[in-house]
């Protein structure tokens, strides 16, 4: 699933993206980890693996999206 970068705190490594739809979703250090990244800016398109649906939606990866 793709989804764009909302916010990023470098400190917690936690943010939110904004699915195309525009909800946003929170993400933890966890999924920003386990995508290898070191940075995240508000704007950039990222690939999300999520887990659940509606209100039990969780990311569980964050990664750059790639062509």
């Amino acid at each position: 699933m793709q989804a764009t970068a909302y916010t990023y705190d470098p400190e917690t490594r936690s943010g939110q993206v904004l699915l195309d739809d525009g909800t946003p979703v929170p993400f933890d250090g966890a999924a920003f980890e386990a995508g290898g990244l070191r940075l995240l800016r508000p704007g950039q398109r990222v690939r999300i693996e999520t887990e659940g649906a509606g209100a039990d939606l969780r990311i569980t990866l964050v990664t750059l999206q790639t062509l």
